[in-house]
């Protein structure tokens, strides 16, 4: 089922020029209305349920109904993000059995990565028809 928003708990991003989920969406299907400052999936059949959406947003304003054969009506999944983690958090149909999950999303310090450590920066644009520059495979003419 594809992703929907709870109106009630969508600010719009407080109105920036895009959205969370806007930013997230690898099918670019979320937008904001504009007048009522809320998010949407424009085309919802073309969502595939991949949760970046429900993932980013900052209000959990976004849901995705699970199929009747997976998870049937009563149960939901919530995925609750912070800096280093995510903590899933699984209701069971019988609205009794909850089971809760914790992932890593970061193996390493927000920021601390530099990508470009111990390469040699092109001086110009004959640098990057080198042999082996950065690392693609050595070339021979």
């Amino acid at each position: 089922m594809p992703s929907f928003v709870i109106a009630e708990k969508c600010d719009g991003c407080k109105a920036l020029d895009k959205t969370a989920c806007q930013y997230i969406c690898p099918n670019d299907l979320m937008v904001l209305n504009a007048e009522i400052k809320k998010a949407y999936n424009q085309e919802p059949d073309q969502c595939w349920e991949c949760y970046n959406c429900v993932k980013i947003c900052p209000q959990q304003a976004i849901e995705v109904r699970h199929y009747a054969d997976i998870m049937p009506l009563g149960s939901s999944t919530i995925p609750l993000r912070g800096t280093d983690s995510i903590m899933w958090t699984i209701k069971f149909r019988d609205g009794k059995t909850v089971k809760r999950f914790k992932f890593p999303i970061r193996t390493t310090a927000e920021g601390s990565i530099d990508c470009f450590k111990g390469k040699t920066l092109p001086s110009d644009v004959a640098d990057l028809k080198k042999p082996g520059f950065f690392s693609g495979p050595a070339r021979t003419e």
